[in-house]
């Protein structure tokens, strides 16, 4: 892959200030985070139908079998928040926009469109069908987004970027909802994965994630170093070996795909991303080597809270966890907008 994009001079690899203390931090959270999802919500579970839940299958009491059916769900959170966290990362660094994010920029609203398609025209209802719908509506909006937003003098700054995305998720919904007016059915189909939820998660459908999950964190590692060297600016880049249209291109192809895919199966989540990529550059810095991985854990362990939250508020129902992250992200977004004045990375 370094053939393709030239992997630039090589970087010092320092690690930054506390990485050591923050990765063992994350990585217990992380931890907690996954007993809690198993543990928590309408049936609240103690600590010996935990460990006979996970460690002993021939224990067949109502709290193990509990625990059971939420290890899919505990694991498709961890799999879905570390792509939205690596796919918000992807973006801001690839359209060098500190408030980029697959639902702010209208990737996700493309990708219900096509997933909408799919289920009236179509009629699909396997996650194999949905995520390559998915995936394809993600990558034309994507496109679609950044064409838009390039035209003028400037090109594509934060702030054209950002509208764009704003008037063709305003655009893509009104299609989707025009969609579904005319047909019940579809309607009945999409109004629970619309909202964003990973409650529906089977192994099948994890199984089938998988593949693109793993796709996309090879590409993002990959283009990591490339990718600081265009954030100093695409003449620096140039200068330093990097072919930055192909690295756009594959970084971006990366993101599409790990967005797509999540948003396929759990519905368009948002915020995710915008949250999870700015808490680790607050505190690590801006090296995407770091970034991107530290982006997975904290994507993995924002999704999950929000799903935990989610069950416990609105128990004995749960309110899903794409309702929590939209609380959460959107006066995130506001403080953001304000503060850095939407300038670029």
């Amino acid at each position: 892959m370094n053939n393709v994009f030239k992997k630039p001079k090589k970087q010092s690899m320092y690690l930054p200030k506390h990485f050591t203390k923050v990765l063992v931090i994350s990585l217990v959270l992380l931890c907690i985070c996954m007993l809690a999802s198993l543990a928590l919500g309408s049936r609240l579970v103690v600590w010996d139908e935990l460990i006979a839940g996970l460690f002993h299958p021939e224990i067949e009491s109502y709290g193990a079998s509990v625990v059971r059916e939420r290890i899919p769900r505990t694991v498709f959170s961890l799999f879905c928040g570390a792509a939205l966290g690596i796919s918000g990362a992807l973006m801001q660094s690839v359209t060098r926009n500190p408030i980029a994010d697959p639902s702010i920029l209208g990737v996700n609203t493309g990708a219900a469109l096509f997933v909408v398609c799919g289920i009236a025209f179509l009629n699909i209802s396997t996650a194999s069908h949905y995520i390559w719908l998915a995936i394809v509506g993600a990558m034309l909006t994507a496109i679609f987004v950044y064409g838009i937003g390039s035209m003028g003098r400037a090109g594509a700054t934060p702030l054209k970027l950002v509208l764009a995305g704003a008037a063709t998720s305003a655009a893509l919904s009104s299609l989707v909802s025009a969609i579904m007016l005319s047909r019940s059915y579809v309607m009945d189909q999409f109004r629970f994965w619309q909202v964003g939820s990973v409650g529906s998660a089977n192994w099948n459908a994890i199984l089938t994630f998988l593949p693109f999950l793993v796709i996309g964190i090879v590409l993002a590692i990959m283009s990591a170093s490339a990718l600081n060297a265009l954030a100093l600016g695409d003449d620096v880049a140039t200068g330093q070996g990097v072919r930055t249209g192909i690295l756009r291109i594959v970084a971006a192809f990366a993101g599409v795909i790990l967005c797509g895919a999540a948003t396929a199966l759990a519905g368009p989540i948002a915020f995710v991303g915008l949250l999870a990529t700015h808490v680790i550059r607050l505190i690590l810095g801006p090296d995407l080597r770091f970034v991107i991985p530290m982006s997975a854990i904290s994507g993995a362990i924002i999704l999950t809270i929000s799903d935990v939250s989610g069950r416990l508020i609105g128990s004995p129902g749960e309110l899903e966890a794409g309702v929590v992250t939209a609380f959460i992200g959107a006066p995130l977004l506001i403080v953001l907008a304000i503060k850095m004045k939407v300038r670029s990375l």
